[in-house]
């Protein structure tokens, strides 16, 4: 395994283990790990007033430190105390994966670390985002259960052919926006790809949905009253420039409702406006009732059409509990919006409560599967609904040869050879020899092509992506060949990272003098004029120690604060520095 199972993790289905990443813990630069801590000190002094207060305690019960980048077996450790785990991913993850992984009581956590340059906020997911935003609000049990619930129904949401395409560009646009490398041809090229996605995507599909309503709860939610409202999104949390930009007047405030789930977001700007939902269990209630809305719950005519226009694996289940899933290609509809007949395409598995049906595989549906749905003509008494006595007497036997017309038009005939029940008695299928299947004029099924298999089912209850037994399918899903930039460190920045990692070791062992500050004051003077961050430490070593060279350093970050990008940060870490 390149990843450690425990109680939790053991649980996740093989088709998710391709997603983990084994954590780079080696590649975070003194830098990254003194951009943690200028972060986590700036979070924890200003959310505890401002933050829910689930999120202070939480930081505790996971086990994250203020001091250092987590490594995630640590965190693993504790979060099995709250029944959860954590697993190291590569930047953004296919939604519906994301979700599941949620389902499980699993977080991903994206392994880059921001760079300084976008130490305030940043447009792609890092650790801080993730680890320090998501991990201390789920030792709250309330939305712990949120969060499992929504990722258990937002991994069923059925996903627009377009939604992948979207997916795609948005994690090249934050990879580049994140990567001091990039050209600012690149970043503009990528943004005009966003921006075009947005505009053509037409009517929006449950994933975009269930998507929307994720960003204004889990990532930017708000919680309280319209006037006084604390934080509990990751998004906001982890972002010490919108935590305190979201509080300002300017920030729209709108009661949180189902209404969210048509408001869109740009991931690479502040949000104009917020969601405020009165308690963790409000967003239960909200996310239940756009579940009803899905054709999870819905099923029908939309259910199927919906599954076609995705172009992906997905599942309906009838009226019996049988269900099919397969890529849907084909459904045709007869009066008031009900389904006369379904077609898939390419392999097909069939199952009953989540288990593949025993020799009805991929092997047997190699080739799609289709049947129809709905009553027979002039009979009241569905055939799902029929004792063994109903049957035979509408003719319906092992070794008759039958007729079966259906009120939509479907013509079914052949002989029948076997029916399949499930543990009840119901009968979930019915398979015919030497058969024909029409509607008007059209052949849908004939002899020469095997065996027939018959769904039975007055209604399709229910329709979602996915397969209903994970293990019917080969893994099909891919990980995006867009990859997160490793970025390449010049010799220059090489040398003053490892001026970071000696006042690090000073830090850490309390053995320094004031000599030794000198020096590496001396060096930044000499070398590096712009580096702010560094100068903060030291001057917090200084400070703690009562050195003269305080006022030295001093000055310097206050030469520095006439840089605008500065102004704000070292303000804010000197402020920090008199705590």
């Amino acid at each position: 395994m390149h990843f450690e199972l425990n109680d939790v993790t053991k649980k996740l289905p093989k088709h998710l283990h391709k997603f983990v990443v084994k954590q780079p813990y080696e590649e975070y630069t003194a830098q990254n790990q003194a951009v943690w801590r200028y972060v986590m000190r700036m979070n924890v002094d200003y959310l505890s007033e401002v933050a829910h207060n689930s999120y202070i305690d939480g930081l505790k019960k996971t086990g994250i430190s203020v001091e250092k980048i987590p490594h995630m077996e640590g965190m693993n450790r504790i979060l099995k105390e709250i029944g959860w785990a954590a697993v190291s991913v590569d930047g953004f993850i296919p939604p519906n994966a994301f979700m599941e992984f949620q389902a499980y009581n699993v977080l991903v956590i994206a392994s880059d670390m921001r760079t300084i340059n976008h130490i305030e906020y940043t447009p792609a997911p890092d650790i801080i985002h993730e680890a320090a935003g998501h991990a201390p609000i789920i030792a709250n049990p309330e939305y712990a259960e949120y969060l499992r619930r929504f990722g258990e129904i937002g991994s069923k949401a059925i996903s627009s052919a377009k939604d992948f395409e979207m997916y795609e560009a948005i994690r090249l646009l934050s990879i580049l926006k994140e990567n001091p490398n990039a050209t600012q041809n690149e970043i503009e090229e990528a943004q005009k790809e966003v921006e075009r996605l947005q505009d053509t995507m037409g009517e929006l599909s449950e994933m975009a949905m269930i998507r929307n309503l994720h960003w204004w709860t889990v990532e930017y939610g708000l919680i309280g009253t319209l006037h006084q409202p604390k934080i509990y999104g990751a998004g906001l949390l982890s972002s010490i420039g919108e935590s305190a930009w979201c509080m300002q007047e300017e920030v729209k405030k709108v009661p949180y409702s189902l209404d969210a789930a048509t408001v869109n977001f740009d991931i690479t700007k502040p949000q104009p406006q917020l969601f405020v939902t009165p308690d963790f269990a409000y967003l239960s209630l909200v996310l239940d009732e756009f579940a009803n809305t899905m054709a999870l719950r819905t099923g029908g005519l939309k259910g199927v059409q919906k599954l076609i226009n995705s172009e992906n694996l997905g599942t309906i289940e009838l009226s019996t509990g049988l269900q099919v899933s397969g890529i849907f290609t084909n459904v045709i509809q007869y009066k008031n919006n009900k389904v006369a007949y379904f077609q898939t395409n390419g392999t097909t598995a069939l199952a009953n409560r989540d288990k593949e049906l025993i020799g009805h595989g991929i092997a047997t549906h190699k080739n799609g599967f289709g049947s129809p749905v709905g009553k027979l003509k002039g009979i009241n008494l569905p055939i799902e609904d029929m004792s063994p006595r109903d049957l035979k007497a509408y003719g319906i036997y092992e070794g008759e040869f039958m007729t079966l017309e259906f009120e939509s038009g479907v013509v079914v005939k052949g002989k029948a050879i076997t029916g399949t029940r499930d543990l009840r008695g119901k009968i979930l299928l019915i398979s015919f020899e030497n058969c024909t299947v029409t509607y008007k004029d059209k052949v849908l099924f004939e002899p020469s092509w095997g065996i027939y298999d018959m769904a039975v089912g007055k209604d399709i209850v229910s329709a979602y992506a996915g397969a209903a037994d994970v293990l019917s399918f080969e893994d099909s899903s891919a990980i995006s060949k867009t990859k997160t930039h490793k970025i390449t460190y010049a010799a220059k920045d090489l040398e003053l990272y490892s001026l970071y990692k000696e006042v690090r070791k000073m830090r850490e062992s309390t053995s320094y003098s004031e000599a030794d500050i000198l020096t590496i004051f001396t060096i930044l003077e000499d070398k590096f004029p712009l580096d702010w961050l560094l100068r903060l430490e030291l001057y917090e070593l200084a400070l703690k120690e009562n050195y003269s060279l305080q006022t030295t350093i001093l000055a310097s970050l206050e030469t520095l604060k006439c840089n605008k990008s500065y102004t704000k940060l070292i303000e804010n870490g000197l402020n920090l520095c008199q705590h």
